[in-house]
């Protein structure tokens, strides 16, 4: 099968959906089948590098979020690219200039079209004019008239599935979490980050691993950190990424007398996240714009206890102590990472991490990403023989 993902974001940019694009890829080419990209130039990525079966169309940074591009232009080229790879699916990542020309391509070659809903929009208004510009109409208004026509929507939880029935999108949906290449994060560490970072072996560690944004609330982390000081004396906080709240945040670790307990690392490369995970004890989030969560599923692939905001996402993930707790309130959340923090092995159960890891496992997402791709097929057939009957599409 030839296969087209067409993503605005890509390698070498550091997100969670370029992970998850990438992982897929090489799942579906180990099964047999040929993946093409179709993606944005990057200032980081010569104009004469040989990336193969990469395709990038040229790109500038996109309002308000500038370590993100848009495509501008391309069509004519992104359709001679695909028919000459003789595409047989085009898979959307983006529903933005990628996402658009992969609809285009979808349609001009006649073959079925099928998109992942990566990103809850609502929770990112604010990045355009001060959230002064968009409402969350206007999201709906967009994704209705994105996914008309296509053929199947992927939701990596059921929180983004029932924000498009919300929309009243009415395609076939399916629930596919973002999977992990489980012994990328089982390999031994390449980089002692504790000798990096002047810790020594017996140093209890919280990480927390993200972009360093508002919507991360790594913040309310913070505001939580002195009481984790008070009950556990040498814990340090490492803060990897970078942001547009980070700033703010070492004002706030001053404030708080908490900033010799906190290292702000800036961002790392993702071939060293790993080193991270399990150069730690404990991964801590409060963020509740997770669609997915792809640092969650990596951290337990490292075998990293994860403490992180109750929610249908993550109480699914963490529904048993020895993979993680969630939390409400922020005393939940200090007594969580606390009581991991004293007692790391008190919890442990491989049976029950081992089927976890299954479920998020490379392996499985691709299974279930080609098991729906022949749904959208069906669907495709579906709408063109009720073209051809009475001239309108079946939705």
């Amino acid at each position: 099968m030839n296969i087209g993902l067409f993503t605005d974001s890509y390698f070498p940019q550091v997100s969670g959906v370029a992970t998850s694009i990438k992982t897929l890829a090489d799942n579906l080419e180990k099964r047999g089948n040929s993946v093409y990209i179709f993606t944005t130039t990057d200032p980081h990525v010569p104009k004469d590098a040989v990336e193969p079966n990469v395709f990038r169309f040229s790109s500038i940074p996109f309002v308000s979020f500038t370590d993100r591009r848009i495509a501008v232009g391309g069509f004519i080229r992104g359709l001679e690219v695909a028919k000459e790879l003789k595409l047989d699916i085009v898979h959307t990542q983006t529903e933005f200039s990628l996402g658009l020309l992969g609809k285009y391509v979808a349609k001009q070659l006649e073959i079925p079209a099928v998109h992942t809903y990566h990103t809850m929009y609502e929770n990112y208004l604010h990045y355009v004019l001060n959230g002064h510009l968009l409402r969350p109409y206007h999201v709906k208004q967009y994704m209705r008239a994105y996914l008309a026509n296509m053929n199947g929507v992927i939701c990596p939880s059921e929180k983004t599935r029932e924000s498009l029935i919300g929309y009243g999108i009415k395609i076939p949906m399916r629930v596919i979490p973002t999977g992990v290449d489980l012994t990328q994060y089982q390999q031994a560490p390449q980089q002692d980050v504790r000798t990096e970072w002047g810790l020594a072996p017996d140093t209890p560690v919280m990480l927390s691993l993200s972009r360093v944004a508002p919507e991360k609330k790594i913040d309310l982390v913070l505001d939580g950190f002195p009481e984790i000081v008070a009950q556990v004396p040498n814990v340090q906080l490492l803060i990897v990424g970078d942001g547009p709240a980070l700033d703010d945040l070492k004002s706030q670790a001053q404030q708080l007398g908490v900033a010799d307990h906190v290292i702000f690392t800036g961002e790392v490369p993702h071939t060293h996240v790993n080193d991270y995970y399990h150069a730690a004890n404990v991964l801590v989030s409060a963020s509740d714009t997770e669609s997915q969560g792809l640092t969650y599923i990596e951290a337990l692939a490292a075998n990293l206890k994860v403490v992180t905001r109750a929610g249908e996402y993550t109480n699914h993930l963490f529904d048993d102590p020895s993979l993680g707790l969630t939390f409400s309130t922020q005393p939940e959340m200090v007594k969580a990472a606390v009581e991991y923090l004293q007692h790391p092995h008190a919890f442990d159960d491989e049976a029950t991490r081992q089927r976890k890891l299954y479920d998020i496992s490379a392996d499985h997402f691709g299974e279930q990403v080609l098991s729906f791709y022949r749904t959208a097929e069906v669907h495709y057939a579906s709408m063109v023989y009720d073209e051809d009957k009475d001239g309108e599409f079946f939705e």
